[in-house]
């Protein structure tokens, strides 16, 4: 059994946690530290802080997931100020040994890693993901994540990408004037804009706009509070358009990495886990044309770990030091 360091960082928040490792697969994960990011100037500073909270000597060894693509020698944060350069992550933190991984390919690890009680059903037949094949990974947060799980005989393997910002593709008329509307706005119309945590304030402006309705909500997270309450009219419809892109959103991520389940994750996935099942979202996830009935029998789950971030991580470091040892033994 071994001690390591799992850290998350996202881009409002940076998470942190001990835990305990084992031939490749986490074994426990302790409590987690939440620290926000704008109230710390870098990723090294966020650490000390979390070692004063710990009160003892930090392990020296640590799985790191991080919101931005994993290359090159400088890594800038996609929704976060903070710059990392893998290349003194290990003298900066007095690790001895870490890996790093996208956040979302994080997730993907912890898809593979928890067990079957940490998977909701959200549509489809009610049956555990498949043991073998392509797991498609997407959740919304500050941005959208996307990864995929491809399962076979000799394990699996995680494959992180960028598919939050692919463009959005509307369905409908709403949609077209929601594109044309946020293209004024950035040029270019990214499914992030739409689906994530600030998606829901665009598509609220967006539709009061067409409503020719007054903006009485200004906060996003008061927007997310009254859309889920049912409140207020105009926020409920802004949800149910966001389910109905996350649901066009996944369905198209799924035939594009041939998956055979689908996973919604993010910190929303978690707080919406009860209100999408009955939401939009099957109906667009499956509306896929020729392919609707190859969509309907496909199971889409939501993770409903509490920490799959901090988890993938430490499964991150686990699996890719097993590897190695295997390699050398």
């Amino acid at each position: 059994m071994k001690e390591i360091v799992a850290v998350d960082i996202g881009g409002t928040h940076a998470r942190f946690a001990i835990a305990e490792i084992k031939d490749g697969r986490v074994v426990s994960l302790g409590e987690a530290t939440t620290l926000k990011c704008a109230e710390h100037a870098s990723l090294a500073l966020a650490w000390e802080a979390f070692g004063r909270s710990l009160g003892r000597p930090i392990p020296r060894e640590a799985g790191i997931a991080v919101a931005c693509p994993i290359n090159g020698e400088v890594l800038k944060m996609t929704n976060n100020p903070w710059i990392i350069q893998p290349a003194q992550l290990g003298s900066r933190l007095k690790l001895d040994d870490f890996v790093l991984v996208n956040d979302f390919g994080a997730i993907g690890h912890a898809v593979a890693q928890v067990g079957p009680e940490y998977m909701n059903h959200l549509c489809g037949p009610d049956v555990d993901l498949p043991s073998e094949g392509t797991i498609t990974i997407l959740g919304p947060g500050t941005g959208l994540g996307v990864a995929s799980l491809l399962r076979g005989e000799d394990g699996y393997h995680v494959i992180a990408t960028e598919g939050g910002h692919v463009d959005f593709s509307p369905l409908d008329a709403v949609e077209d004037h929601i594109l044309q509307a946020l293209r004024e706005r950035f040029r270019r119309v990214s499914v992030e804009r739409i689906v994530s945590g600030p998606g829901l304030t665009n598509l609220y402006e967006v539709i009061a706009e067409l409503q020719d309705r007054p903006i009485t909500i200004k906060d996003n997270r008061t927007l997310w509070t009254t859309a889920m309450e049912g409140t207020d009219n105009l926020a409920a419809a802004a949800l149910e358009r966001f389910f109905l892109s996350l649901g066009a959103v996944a369905g198209d991520l799924a035939l594009a990495h041939g998956a055979h389940g689908v996973v919604v994750a993010g910190g929303l996935g978690q707080r919406l886990a009860n209100i999408l099942p009955h939401s939009g979202f099957a109906e667009r996830f499956i509306a896929k044309g020729r392919f609707e009935t190859m969509m309907s029998e496909m199971p889409v789950k939501i993770i409903t770990h509490p920490q799959p971030g901090l988890y993938g991580a430490a499964a991150a470091y686990a699996s890719k030091t097993a590897s190695k040892q295997a390699e050398t033994a």
